[in-house]
């Protein structure tokens, strides 16, 4: 009898331990549906052509600067090749989400793919990620560029260019890809609406009905781990630059070293003040902030960067505009060292 009630537990419990495996494999959704900015379907068409409009200025400003750089032999100095990174950055970040706004927009193709969404959310979180990181070593490169000038050259030299671009991007892979694993073992059974324009980590953890407090914990985690690692390192190196411009005695070379900054701190001031509005309204403003102005912000942190960062660095910089001038008017120019920066390693505005 005894042998027989043994049996017969072991039996239900295999079977419960697989009807577990089964029923976690049906609580995940094939799909799911991105429902846009919810309050305003009735004009998502009119907010897409300001999306669009962005979207075009962020990929044909890039893809110039990244001509630029790589064809303009003044501009094969650190300061652009970390241009170049921030380039390559803003237009993966803006192309992980923005096409697909559009389509939910314009052709009402709201479905995406499950794999597919973990993919896009893998890629938008790596790439701010991404982004602010580039921000902290371009911040790096203005201290060293402005405090050391004369061993500027022997300090970021091209590997050592290379490989602090490659630890950034580690470092956001590294970080980031345990949200997909957290997310793809998550059992959802409350449906499968996203009321946003993309996949955005915690918008997906929020359709499960398991415990979302590690998802909620690690994402708070990277957020300071990331950004507030590299808010640090902007604030000492601007801190360490203000202390050398401000020693200097001739207004004029003070004058020159602050220019050499202006373009960065815009990038700086586009980046993150989206991201600051969108971090503190949803903690401290979640009940008095409708939910589509908290989309619409999400989307511009994503496009903003992206579509000024260009128009920044190209108006601002000197030696971009000089190159952009002689390619339209068709100038075979020489190359020569002569257009860089006589004193100081950087932009000249």
């Amino acid at each position: 009898m005894r042998k027989t009630h043994t049996t017969f537990m072991l039996f239900h419990n295999h079977t419960r331990f697989i009807m577990l495996i089964l029923n976690k494999t049906d609580l995940t959704p094939a799909s799911f549906i991105l429902n846009g900015v919810p309050g305003l379907e009735d004009i998502q068409v009119w907010i897409s052509f300001p999306f669009c409009s962005m979207y075009v200025v962020a990929m044909v400003g890039n893809c110039g600067l990244l001509y630029l750089i790589h064809y303009e032999e003044s501009l094969h100095r650190p300061m652009y090749y970390f241009l170049a990174m921030l380039s390559l950055t803003d237009l993966v970040m803006c192309s992980s989400t923005i096409p697909k706004a559009l389509c939910i927009f314009w052709f009402h193709l709201k479905e995406i793919g499950f794999d597919e969404c973990l993919v896009q959310m893998f890629f938008i979180h790596t790439f701010t990620g991404m982004e602010s990181g580039v921000l902290m070593l371009m911040a790096l490169d203005r201290y060293v560029a402005i405090c050391y000038p004369l061993r500027y050259s022997t300090i970021l030299t091209n590997p050592v260019i290379a490989k602090v671009g490659l630890t950034t991007f580690l470092r956001g892979v590294l970080l980031i890809t345990p949200f997909t694993f957290l997310t793809k073992c998550l059992p959802y059974c409350r449906g499968n609406i996203i009321p946003h324009t993309y996949c955005d980590h915690m918008s997906v953890a929020k359709l499960s009905c398991g415990n979302v407090k590690v998802n909620a914990i690690y994402g708070l985690m990277v957020a300071l781990l990331i950004g507030g690692f590299d808010i640090l390192c902007i604030t000492v190196s601007y801190t360490m630059i203000l202390r050398a411009v401000i020693s200097l005695s001739s207004a004029d070379a003070r004058q020159k070293a602050f220019g050499t900054c202006t373009a960065h701190i815009c990038a700086i001031v586009f980046s993150y003040s989206p991201a600051f509005f969108s971090f503190f309204s949803h903690r401290f403003g979640g009940h008095t902030i409708p939910p589509s102005c908290h989309i619409i912000v999400a989307n511009i942190y994503l496009l903003l960067p992206p579509t000024m960062n260009p128009i920044v660095y190209g108006v601002k910089t000197k030696q971009i505009r000089d190159c952009v001038m002689r390619i339209l008017s068709g100038s075979k120019d020489a190359k020569s060292p002569q257009h860089m920066n006589r004193h100081l390693p950087g932009a000249r505005t």
